[in-house]
C-alpha cells in the first residue's frame, strides 16, 4: 500500500471577491505524504513572497531529508520523533530565509505568513502550525480542530474576557500573535496524532474558517465524503457566496486505507526485492 493510493487528495486556492491578488500558497508532495499551507501577509504584495517562500523551502527541505526508505528502518516512536524534527527544523530554515528577505528588500518589509505543515506515515500524522491557519479532522460524524489558533482572539477565549458568540462578531480576527518570518526565531507547535480509516482532514486559511461556520463545513465533508474535488470547490464557493473577503485556501486528504509499514523481517524481505 503506498501513500498515493492511500489518501485520496484534493486542494483549491482562490482570491475571493474582495483582494485582487492571492497571497495563500499551497503545495502538496503525496509521494511522501506532504501538505503544507501558508497564509501570507505585509509588504507591498509581499505576503505571497512570504508564504510562497515558507511552502516551496519546507516542501524541499523535507523531500531531502525525510527519506521513506531510511525513515522505514526505524522504530515507528523514532520515526514520530524523527519526523518532528526535521519539520522543526525546515520551519527554521524558512523563517531565517524570510526574515532575511524581508530586512534586505524593502519592498518585503514585514512581511510573514501563516503556515500548516501535515506529514502522513505509518498510519500516524504529524501536525506543525503557526498562527490561525487551521487543521480540522472530521472522524465519523463529528469534527474537530486539531490546531489551535495562535491570534489575540483565541487568548481571549481562553482567558474568558468573551464569548464564543462574542468571538464570530469580534473586529481581532485577523491579529495573529505567532507568523512565520516576522522575528529571526519562530516557536513551532507540533504535535503527533493516531489516524483511522475514513479520517478526513482539512487544511484551511481563515478565509474558510472566517467566512464558514464549522458545523457547515462538517456536513459539506460528510455529504460529499466520497468525492475530495467536489468537496474542496464547494468549501471554497462557500466562502465566497458568504462575501470572500480573503483568499481562500483549502487542501482536503482523506484516508482511504491504513498505510502502515511493515517492520522486521518482512521489511528486510521487501528491501531486496526494492
Amino acid at each position: 500500500m503506498t501513500l498515493s493510493t492511500a489518501l485520496h487528495q484534493a486542494s483549491q486556492t482562490d482570491p475571493g471577491r474582495v483582494r485582487d491578488h492571492n497571497e495563500d500558497c499551497i503545495e502538496a508532495r503525496p509521494e511522501i505524504g506532504l501538505y503544507v499551507l501558508a497564509d501570507g501577509m505585509g509588504g507591498y504584495n509581499a505576503g505571497e513572497v512570504a508564504s510562497g517562500m515558507a511552502t516551496s523551502l519546507i516542501s524541499d527541505g523535507l523531500q531531502e531529508t525525510w527519506r521513506p526508505r531510511d525513515v522505514d528502518r526505524l522504530g515507528r516512536e523514532e520515526a514520530k520523533a524523527l519526523s518532528e524534527k526535521l519539520i522543526v527544523e525546515q520551519v527554521a530554515r524558512a523563517n531565517s530565509a524570510i526574515f532575511t528577505t524581508s530586512q534586505n528588500n524593502p519592498e518585503c518589509a514585514g512581511m510573514g505568513t501563516t503556515l500548516v505543515v501535515c506529514l502522513f506515515y505509518d498510519n500516524f500524522l504529524t501536525v506543525a502550525h503557526i498562527g490561525d491557519s487551521r487543521l480540522y479532522r472530521l472522524r465519523g460524524e463529528v469534527m474537530e480542530q486539531v490546531t489551535r489558533d495562535h491570534s489575540l482572539l483565541q487568548e481571549q477565549l481562553d482567558s474568558g474576557l468573551i464569548t464564543a458568540e462574542e468571538a464570530k462578531l469580534s473586529q481581532n480576527k485577523n491579529l495573529v500573535t505567532r507568523a512565520l518570518g516576522i522575528d529571526p526565531t519562530v516557536e513551532t507547535e507540533v504535535h503527533v496524532y493516531e489516524t483511522q480509516p475514513e479520517d478526513t482532514y482539512v487544511l484551511c486559511s481563515d478565509g474558510l474558517s472566517d467566512m464558514v461556520e464549522d458545523e457547515e463545513i462538517r456536513l459539506t465533508l460528510i455529504t460529499l465524503k466520497t468525492n475530495p474535488t467536489l468537496t474542496v470547490q464547494q468549501l471554497v464557493q462557500a466562502a465566497n457566496d458568504n462575501g470572500g473577503r480573503d483568499n481562500i485556501s483549502a487542501m482536503l486528504i482523506r484516508v482511504a486505507e491504513p498505510f502502515g509499514v511493515a517492520r522486521g523481517w518482512l521489511a528486510r524481505l521487501k528491501s531486496i526485492f526494492r
